[in-house]
């Protein structure tokens, strides 16, 4: 089996991977959670490998995922419920901080507003940013912001060719 080569935007992702090395401690410490950590369900299995003190989510996120509960989209109601789950827990403590995004902040989230909002919160706070998304992961470490990075795990497709789908006639 031939293996794909690389597209020059996969091998950047990939070097850029590399260097991301956060680490969970078993200390009681301040952790600020984006969107994409939340949207993945880390956090309960952060909290079993030992994650304890204070979780601040920002109102940002809090806004992003009613808007896309309110487009009906999953990905909501999905972040919505790990919130609502994780004031059941005695380990850690669920803090919500900073503003919603405004018009100016929507209009321009593919350019990093909404995620600036939230590297702010963790940067006032002294707190370690926890993602899934690697642009803010990078956009943490370039700020001197400490970072847990999740890898998301890909999902693998399987690709028919024309003939498998012709012989099954």
């Amino acid at each position: 089996m031939k293996r794909k080569k690389k597209t020059r935007s996969q091998q950047i992702k990939s070097r850029a991977r590399r260097t991301l090395k956060g680490k969970l401690t078993k200390e009681r410490r301040k952790y600020v959670v984006d969107t994409s950590a939340i949207i993945n369900k880390f956090l309960p299995v952060l909290i079993k490998k030992g994650l304890r003190g204070k979780i601040i989510i920002p109102n940002a996120v809090m806004a992003e995922l009613e808007n896309l509960a309110n487009k009906g989209k999953e990905e909501g109601f999905i972040g919505l419920e790990e919130i609502t789950n994780l004031h059941k827990l005695k380990t850690i403590r669920v803090h919500f901080q900073g503003i919603r995004p405004k018009e100016i902040h929507i209009k321009y989230a593919r350019s990093g507003e909404i995620d600036a909002l939230i590297r702010e919160i963790a940067k006032r706070n002294k707190a370690t940013l926890i993602t899934a998304d690697l642009v803010q992961a990078k956009s943490c470490q370039a700020y001197g912001l400490e970072v847990i990075f999740l890898r998301t795990k890909p999902i693998k497709i399987k690709k028919r060719s024309l003939f498998s789908f012709l012989r099954r006639r």
